[in-house]
């Protein structure tokens, strides 16, 4: 089970909103096939490892199968993997995690029993949870996966009184935040960003390196965009920032609030290829519950969240953050105007305080990363 999670991980980044997910087939404790669903669309993991041209049907014909979650026993872009599985004479399936999709739940594995394949089922269950997290959390509420990413110095400061904040971190850790853009599907950024940084947004990794611990050799694949997603109830981002001119190049939605917020020339920003979402407000600002639904709603499963003090409050306000990632760099800016990762009112007493768990430390480089899961996170 360990080889199949380890290439079920190899589809990061390329199988939203579906699972990752990593097959193995043994025989005489012999691998004689294996695979993983490498794309959205295609083929599934079990079918990949059943279909090889170099593994012939008699060498599979009573073999075990190792998967990481629960065959498929549905038609939807690709056939059910159940009737491989039978097709090819496995006999013995072992599963490392059920199903939790309504289509199947059970359902696959029912089937292999009934046409007498053995079925043992829950095996490194926790690892293959945290593998999938982001499709577990969506496959149940239709909610992005929501990482809040921050950068600070030692004393807590997200840029200098001035608003200067390039860089914080060091190139590592910038290297590293690439890297999770090309993860999540969606990157969030508000207004004020957009306004005092002119970003890109963009993923700017040329290829993604990946190695097969098994066979030890190294393969190169592209990088996936994120969709960019402003934050910007008014829609007054200005039509010469490198946003709106790149959004033809890079799926791009500006979320704005209602007809009576909006100061913007909303038909202008989609002849730029700019999308429009419309969301609810709260409190003069967009409802950031409502734009979880609506980005939900049309398959955007993952979400990192790299905005300024105020979006980082608001998305935390909202009981709408899953994990944050806090980049801390050995510098020292001081200063009481300079601005902190988390703004708004914040909490007037300490018993309310937001409160994490699972915290991971990491050096890189001079800096570190600390990684936290947010406790009432679904």
């Amino acid at each position: 089970m360990q080889r199949a999670i380890e290439l079920a991980r190899k589809g990061t980044g390329f199988v939203n909103p579906n699972p990752m997910v990593g097959c193995v087939v043994v025989k005489d404790n012999v691998i004689i096939s294996e695979g993983y669903h490498e794309y959205y669309g295609g083929f599934h993991a079990e079918r990949n490892a059943l279909t090889k041209k170099d593994v012939c049907d008699a060498s599979l014909r009573d073999s075990t199968l190792y998967v990481t979650l629960e065959p498929c026993c549905h038609h939807g872009k690709t056939p059910p993997c159940t009737d491989i599985i039978i097709e090819k004479g496995i006999k013995k399936v072992v599963v490392g995690l059920l199903d939790p999709n309504p289509l199947v739940a059970g359902k696959g594995i029912s089937i292999l029993k009934n046409a007498g394949i053995e079925v043992l089922a829950g095996i490194e269950e926790d690892k293959i949870k945290e593998l999938n997290k982001v499709f577990l959390k969506y496959i149940k509420t239709k909610r992005p996966y929501v990482i809040l990413k921050t950068a600070m110095t030692l004393d807590g400061k997200i840029a200098s009184y001035t608003g200067d904040s390039k860089w914080i971190t060091n190139e590592k850790s910038r290297e590293l935040v690439h890297k999770l853009r090309s993860e999540m599907m969606g990157i969030v950024a508000g207004i004020g960003t957009v306004k005092s940084d002119d970003p890109m947004l963009n993923c700017r990794l040329s290829s993604q390196q990946t190695t097969d611990n098994r066979q030890q050799t190294l393969s190169t694949v592209s990088v996936r965009q994120p969709i960019r997603i402003i934050v910007d109830t008014k829609a007054s981002i200005p039509l010469e920032s490198q946003i709106v001119k790149t959004a033809k190049e890079y799926r791009t939605i500006l979320a704005v609030g209602n007809c009576q917020s909006v100061v913007g020339d909303l038909d202008k920003l989609k002849s730029y290829g700019v999308e429009i979402l419309s969301c609810k407000e709260k409190d003069s600002h967009v409802d950031i519950n409502d734009l979880m639904a609506k980005l939900g709603a049309i398959g955007i499963d993952s979400l990192l969240v790299e905005g300024g003090s105020c979006l980082n409050a608001a998305f935390l306000q909202s009981n709408c953050v899953d994990e944050v990632y806090a980049f801390i760099a050995p510098k020292i800016i001081g200063g009481e105007h300079s601005k902190s990762p988390i703004g708004g009112k914040g909490i007037e007493l300490m018993r309310n305080a937001i409160t994490l768990k699972d915290t991971e430390i990491e050096q890189i480089g001079s800096d570190v990363l600390i990684k936290c899961k947010v406790w009432n996170s679904i």
